[in-house]
């Protein structure tokens, strides 16, 4: 006589309730968050445009201004060298800290 193994009855878990702080979504409810999104925004559309005109500044004097970017500042050294230097300096200047690493949240009240 075989015994017939009953299936477990499907049963839906229950709805996720949100959070204390967070909306149906699940999104922080936090103008100050918001604040700072915007700023952060502002601040990484102008060293963006920052490092524009300094990239495309050096492409025009070097395709415009042959004569003064081969102009020797000292032996080996030409002002296009120099400016060169300068342009990656920038670059590597505007990127600042980084948003990876331990380091990258200082404030206590944004850390994870």
């Amino acid at each position: 006589m075989a015994t017939r193994v009953r299936e477990p009855e499907q049963v839906a878990p229950p709805p996720a309730r949100p959070a204390p702080g967070l909306d149906a979504a699940g999104v922080v409810d936090d103008s100050e968050l918001e604040a700072l999104a915007a700023r952060r925004l502002r601040v990484a559309l102008g060293l963006t445009g920052a490092m524009l005109v300094v990239y495309f500044g050096f492409i025009l004097l070097i395709a415009f201004a042959k004569d003064f970017m081969a102009r020797q500042i000292t032996e080996g050294l030409t002002v296009g060298i120099a400016f060169g230097v300068l342009v990656i300096l920038a670059t590597w200047r505007s990127r600042g800290r980084t948003s990876s690493g331990p380091t990258a949240c200082t404030s206590p009240r944004w850390a994870a």
